[in-house]
């Protein structure tokens, strides 16, 4: 049986409130790491909550990761949240050298000493005007964001949004239907909402 939005359960990730999020947001999530109900789901969201190398541990132990790129590759849109996202990349250097999902070019790396890590609060969003991930939401709005590391795309035009903090950094990125936010828009209330709204209706 096919569900509308599937969250994908590996054992790493912040399932209850971003449920609770998608619920306020007018979907009816299903929570799974099962690969056959991955298989017959319309959307995909890939949470992640802690270090990069467990995270694709884990997805590789429950043969999820070429699910995932396969599902990608067939159109179904995927969104990617905080650690998710990083997933969603090549690489990682987080303690180490790590292979992600490749499903958009770039790697992966950490905030440099001038700041204080983790980056943790409300940050300014800035997007493009191929953001329809950000359709509803104005410029410079805040979002939470929680996060040590954050993704490079290797390509300019995979950028979708940028934030700030000792330095401009992606804070979403997209290529064709994958897309991935760093902030958390299950806990940025207001704008977090319509965001994965956006994300629903795509």
């Amino acid at each position: 049986m096919s569900a509308e939005v599937v969250i994908v359960d590996y054992g790493l990730g912040n399932i209850a409130s971003l449920r609770n999020a998608l619920l306020a947001a007018g979907a009816r999530p299903r929570i799974s790491g099962d690969p056959d109900v991955l298989r017959g789901a319309k959307k995909l969201i890939l949470p992640g909550v802690g270090a990069f190398a467990p995270a694709i541990r884990r997805l590789r132990q429950k043969k999820l990761d070429g699910l995932l790129r396969r599902r990608a590759h067939a159109g179904v849109p995927v969104l990617g949240i905080c650690l998710g996202m990083q997933l969603l990349f090549d690489r990682s250097y987080e303690d180490g050298e790590w292979e992600g999902l490749g499903l958009i070019p770039g790697r992966v790396v950490r905030f440099g000493k001038a700041v204080k890590i983790p980056h943790m609060g409300w940050n300014q969003v800035e997007w493009d005007s191929k953001g329809a991930l950000f359709e509803n939401v104005k410029q410079g709005e805040f979002f939470y964001f929680v996060h040590s590391y954050y993704c490079i795309p290797a390509q300019e035009s995979d950028w979708l949004a940028a934030s700030d903090y000792g330095g401009r950094f992606c804070a979403a990125a997209a290529r064709g239907t994958v897309w991935g936010v760093q902030f958390h828009p299950e806990k940025s209330q207001r704008p977090g909402l319509q965001v994965l709204r956006n994300f629903l209706r795509l």
